[in-house]
């Protein structure tokens, strides 16, 4: 199994309780320094108390398990993934090429809020069944047409298979932006509730959305 290198082991420890608990306490020196308590040995003193933090400060928690919201999100980003890549593989005109990969960002953009996805379970079975369902179906159907036929519409009021096709992309990408919008709004909610709790706890603030 590969080690992480000399650099990223440096900056994790950097950022670890150890390494901040030591220096709380050698800045404890440094001023004892400008007191004159530590006198001619001050290197010692701070050495030693960055040493006596980090060696008294609790290990940082490791987290090996991963959320259920976190587990689906990413098997939808997968199978959105070898969709994707599907659809690279077959020739579809460049309209729908353009519209599948707007949806492709919305999408990506809600499996990121994995929580709040998941909470909703209306939000979550419509981002699943349209990577999962809905557009694999649709482009799948359209793609075993031969392409003349695809593009010839059957009667004046009668859509071609190439506009309905166009047409089921524009409405799961209505649909998705309202999952999108709902999700964040969630974000922007939870942002509320924090300026809330920040204004009750430590006064007034210019904070406010």
């Amino acid at each position: 199994m590969a080690t992480n290198s000399p650099g990223e082991r440096i900056l994790a420890y950097a950022g670890s309780t150890r390494n901040i608990a030591g220096c709380a306490l050698a800045l404890t020196g440094v001023v004892l320094v400008f007191l004159g308590v530590a006198g001619t040995y001050w290197p010692v003193v701070v050495a030693g108390l960055y040493g006596v933090g980090a060696l008294l400060a609790p290990a940082d928690r490791v987290r090996l398990t991963i959320s259920h919201a976190e587990v689906e999100s990413r098997q939808l980003g997968a199978d959105l993934d070898t969709l994707l890549a599907e659809v690279g593989q077959n020739r579809f005109p460049d309209d729908v090429t353009t519209r599948v990969g707007a949806l492709a960002e919305v999408l990506r953009g809600i499996l990121r809020r994995a929580d709040t996805l998941t909470s909703s379970p209306d939000h979550l079975h419509i981002v699943s069944q349209t990577i999962r369902d809905y557009l694999p179906s649709s482009l799948e159907t359209y793609a075993n047409l031969p392409r003349s036929r695809a593009l010839t519409r059957r009667g004046e009021r009668e859509r071609s298979a190439h506009e309905e096709l166009l047409a089921q992309l524009d409405l799961l990408d209505t649909q998705l932006r309202k999952v999108a919008e709902s999700v964040y709004r969630g974000d922007e909610q939870a942002l509320r509730d924090q300026g809330r709790f920040l204004r009750d706890r430590f006064g007034g603030s210019g904070l406010d959305l």
